[in-house]
């Protein structure tokens, strides 16, 4: 039986070391049909049939080791199970197995510890795991529609799979299709609709049989060519017959339908377009020219609307991933309008309906919906909680009383709650920067006995939201070697959704986790190529990575990226910078009143040290003795062609010039003061020499004994998490990367220095000159 080895991270290990691997994959032969379902679902597989994977971690240097839930939380029989990803079962391609090379002689060999046991399931399941594997179930077309079940009006507004039907016997369905092979050029259009109807109560397991008949093939056509003969209710009854019958959306049946519900369309009712759209929907076929009529009709019409019909609107709204531009502001009005009179099922579904289509709301629109949510969630089933916050992640939407109530609410939940919606109940903590441990603690603890449910898209994002809020649970361990050995199992479809690889691993960078394997296939030409065809822009991500594991994992082996692409990364990122984060008004004013501060542009340099960390720095060099070193000539240089710097050449001074050197007490005491009377007119001498004292003396870089190199952090309100001074992962990362190049951090924290920017110049400068010429400093690189 294949097994699977997690190495992974020690703690407090010595500075000099690191783990090694020279990493191998072997892509396996496309696998047969039964081999490829058990990898889509690997909780139903075998442990024996699950590919076998070996994850090695490198380590970087000095390493730091009342309420009845529905939809996300049931236990309702006979769904189908699609918690994969929608690239699950198109691809042909058996996992990709990982395997661990062999290790470099310099290798730590690791100290024994309990591994965590790969999940088994055994043939015959307890009560409890078929229970879990129940509650994991997402049925794509079911769940959204809960909200039809609150009112009697959906019944004519949607398709209605529960309406009792009495089953055709066999022995009716084998007349019929003998009729239709004696008389399928005599068959009038109510007798096609009549014979259709009565084969569509056919039991569900003869359905399939069916299709394969001849003669149902004939009936098919037949119907086809009658349709405009038909009433507008027996043509929408055979729509409804199509969809009991499972036909396929692509059959030509539905194509001949499509085409005649479009043409007469304007003079159908609002509650037949509804559940023709409805029908649409239930059988996944894509029908935009039939929303686009059906929008426009629901805008001429829209004092039809009734609170129903509104809500079903917006459902298929969303389900149609189509955000109808004029039809915006009514439904903001209508939302509004009706926003006391929604149950709370209709809220989700209302909100889902928005998330789906990309429809903007405003502000004010969502808060009134959190609102009222906060104050009701209790009550609200967690399906329809996750798709409140759905909205409000892409509304961006930092509502406090609504998180801290999520963070009472959700961890008893957290059990019972499938994968899908604990990773949207992570993300959006991660993406308004919500730190909750109570939230956090619960998911972790949940998460190792429920991973093999996670899609690729899933363990990503889990592994990105806690990297993100830079959380470790006490379960460390066994949490991210479960989803590090999901990802592993998902590796196939990261061809299809490169993404989500990134994802993951940059998560696992910001908590100090490399597992090897992943990211030289990350690396690999290949997968490179993939995020370049990609409709994201994963470029900055993979620029990150890279960096991150050439800075903190030196003894990594593996594929890199090519040169060219370093550079073209650098001057992306560069470029970004120049025009959005170096002329930021905090970073403009920071960096000329050190230069003030300091003794003038030669002593601070406004810069990228890390350029893929995507935030500038003002460095600053300081000599043993604390006092500041010039080092950026080339801005000194610039700026002397730009200004007058305000000395005056006398001759003691243009002999030292001369000679290269000071030979008199009386030469730089005559150069000091010539400097400090002119400089006196713009008031720059005046508050140095209250700060200090005097100036510094600017000698050369190659004459300066080696000294501090200072990375000033001028933090902002999206580096730290919401309401708190815990920084996010990527700051985290960065810090933590400059102190392993020989970094000293220092920190102008957002909430002392923007307050000051409104104080006076004085002011200013005493907190800089505080901060940087701080001996305290040199005590913390010593």
């Amino acid at each position: 039986m294949a097994t699977v080895l997690i190495c992974r991270r020690f703690p407090r290990l010595s500075r000099a070391t690191a783990f090694s691997t020279t990493a191998r994959r072997e892509a396996e032969s496309r696998s047969s049909t039964s081999e490829q379902k058990k990898e889509e679902n690997p909780e139903r597989a075998k442990a024996g049939d699950e590919p076998a994977a070996t994850i090695q971690l490198l380590k970087p240097v000095d390493y730091r080791v009342p309420y009845n839930p529905s939809a996300y939380a049931r236990s309702r029989a006979g769904r189908s199970s699609s918690s994969q990803a929608p690239g699950d079962g198109l691809t042909s391609a058996a996992a990709v197995q990982l395997s661990l090379g062999t290790a470099s002689s310099r290798a730590l060999h690791p100290s024994p510890r309990k591994a965590h046991p790969k999940p088994k399931l055994p043939a015959a399941q307890t009560k409890e795991e078929a229970e879990e594997e129940e509650r994991e179930k997402h049925d794509s077309k079911e769940d959204p529609r809960v909200f039809q079940q609150g009112r009697p009006e959906y019944r004519a507004l949607s398709y209605d799979k529960s309406e009792p039907i009495e089953p055709l016997p066999l022995e009716e369905r084998d007349g019929i299709l003998q009729a239709v092979a004696i008389g399928r050029t005599n068959l009038s259009p109510a007798a096609i609709t009549d014979y259709f109807l009565k084969l569509s109560r056919l039991p569900a397991e003869h359905h399939s049989a069916l299709a394969f008949q001849p003669e149902f093939h004939t009936l098919c056509v037949c119907a086809a060519q009658s349709l405009a003969a038909l009433g507008t209710g027996d043509l929408v009854a055979l729509l409804k017959a199509c969809v009991r019958l499972g036909l396929p959306a692509a059959h030509p049946l539905l194509d001949a339908c499509d085409r005649e519900f479009c043409r007469r369309a304007w003079d159908m009712q609002l509650e037949q377009l509804l559940l023709v759209a409805d029908c649409w929907r239930y059988l996944e076929r894509s029908v935009p020219s039939f929303l686009g009529i059906l929008f426009s009709y629901a805008n001429r019409h829209w004092q039809e609307l009734t609170l129903p019909r509104f809500v079903q609107l917006v459902y298929i709204i969303g389900e149609g991933r189509r955000s109808p531009r004029d039809l915006t502001q009514k439904v903001e009005n209508m939302i509004l309008k009706h926003l006391d009179s929604f149950t709370l099922e209709e809220l989700g579904a209302i909100c889902l309906g928005l998330f789906k289509s990309l429809s903007g709301i405003s502000d004010h629109v969502m808060r009134k919906i959190a609102d009222r949510v906060s104050v009701q969630m209790g009550n609200m089933s967690t399906y329809a909680l996750v798709n409140v916050l759905k909205m409000l992640r892409y509304a961006r939407m930092d509502h406090l009383p609504l998180l801290r109530e999520l963070g009472r609410v959700i961890p008893p939940r957290v059990p019972t709650t499938n994968t899908q919606g604990i990773m949207h109940i992570t993300l959006t903590c991660s993406s308004l920067h919500y730190f909750d441990e109570g939230i956090l603690a619960a998911v972790a603890k949940a998460l190792p006995s429920k991973a093999t449910y996670c899609r690729s898209k899933d363990a990503a994002k889990l592994l990105w939201s806690f990297g993100c809020l830079d959380y470790e649970p006490p379960n460390e361990e066994e949490f991210y070697s479960s989803l590090i050995e999901q990802m592993c199992r998902k590796l196939h479809e990261f061809r299809k959704f490169p993404e989500h690889l990134l994802t993951g691993l940059l998560g696992l960078a910001f908590v100090e986790r490399f597992p090897e394997e992943l990211i030289d296939y990350a690396f690999g030409d290949e997968f490179v190529q993939k995020t370049r065809k990609s409709k994201y822009e994963l470029q900055k991500d993979l620029f990150t990575l890279s960096k991150s594991v050439e800075i903190e994992c030196p003894s990594y082996q593996g594929n890199l990226l090519p040169p060219h692409l370093y550079q073209e990364m650098t001057e992306m990122a560069l470029n970004f910078a120049e025009q959005e984060i170096y002329v930021r008004p905090e970073i403009v004013e920071a960096t000329s009143l050190l230069q003030s501060v300091l003794g003038g542009p030669e002593y601070v340099r406004n810069h990228m040290i890390l350029p893929h960390t995507r935030s500038s720095d003002l460095e600053v060099h300081l000599g043993p003795d604390g006092r500041p070193i010039p080092f950026n000539l080339k801005d000194f240089g610039a700026e002397k062609k730009l200004e007058d710097m305000g000395v005056s050449l006398t001759d003691d001074l243009m002999a030292q010039l001369i000679r290269g050197r000071c030979d008199s007490p009386s030469a730089l005491e005559g150069e000091n003061e010539a400097r400090t009377h002119s400089q006196e007119r713009g008031g720059e001498a005046r508050d140095r020499a209250l700060l200090s004292g005097g100036l510094c003396l600017k000698a050369s870089p190659s004459l300066q004994p080696q000294g501090l190199k200072v990375a000033i952090q001028v933090s902002n309100r999206n580096h730290f998490c919401y309401c708190s001074k815990r920084l996010l992962g990527l700051h985290r990362l960065k810090r933590r990367q400059l102190r392993r190049l020989g970094y000293v951090v220092l920190e102008l924290p957002f909430w002392e220095w923007f307050p000051l920017l409104k104080r006076t110049r004085l002011e200013k400068l005493s907190y800089l000159q505080y901060k940087v010429l701080d001996p305290a400093l040199l005590s913390q690189a010593a």
